[in-house]
Formats: C-alpha cells, structure tokens, sequence
C-alpha cells in the first residue's frame, strides 16, 4: 500500500486540483463522479482526474489516504475538499468559487453563477 500512498501524495502535491474519481473526466463511470467533474468541466477548472477503476491500490488507498470512505474525491493545493455532496453544496454556496479564488485556481465565474442561477 505504501507505492499506492506514495503516488497519491505526489499526485495530490503536484497539482493545483486533483478529482479522484470513478472513470475519467471525459468518460465517468459513476453519477457521482460525474456530477464533480461535470462542474469542474463547466466551470473550465484544469485539473487532474484520476481513475480509481483501473488500480485497486489507488482505489483502496486513497479512502484511507484521506480517512474519507467514497469517490469521487476533490483535492485542491494538496488540501482534500470533499465528496459529491460536498462539492455540489460548495458550488451552490459560492464556498468553491472562494476556495478557488483563495488558491489562486482559475475557473469561469460565469458559469459558476450560471449553475446557481439554474439551480436556485
């Protein structure tokens, strides 16, 4: 388990956002993982999608990477954000517009309004 942990600290440290999830960020394999990313994805976030489906290690590890039992999970600036609930309540709030801005991670606070707009 410690090459799985190693690899998902340097992933985890080396990008700015990172999305554990099921599938890719072009190809979700789950309705939850696909919800996060849809919004990253709409809101024109760069980040790292990392498919636990193809390594179980990864899969395992980073549950417990996190002390966080579901995927998908966000990560930004190495700081671990949330699941699917998490996320879609943060963007609702306006909290992931913030954390964003406070981490100097570029997004489109158009479309981040458009979602709430749609969804209020």
């Amino acid at each position: 388990m410690s090459d799985a942990n190693t690899q998902i600290k340097e992933t985890v440290t080396g990008n700015d956002v990172v999305l554990f999830m099921k599938g890719t960020s072009q190809m979700p394999q789950c309705g939850f993982s696909s919800k996060v990313a849809g919004v990253l994805n709409y809101m024109g976030v760069d980040y790292q999608d990392v498919n636990v489906l193809a390594d179980d290690g990864i899969r395992q590890g980073i549950k417990e990477f996190s002390d966080w039992p579901t995927i998908p999970q966000l990560y930004v600036k190495g700081e671990f954000i949330g699941g699917c609930d998490i996320i879609t309540e943060m963007t609702l709030s306006g909290e992931l517009d913030t954390l964003f801005d406070e981490n100097d991670v570029a997004y489109n606070k158009e479309a981040a309004d458009t979602i709430r707009s749609h969804n209020s």
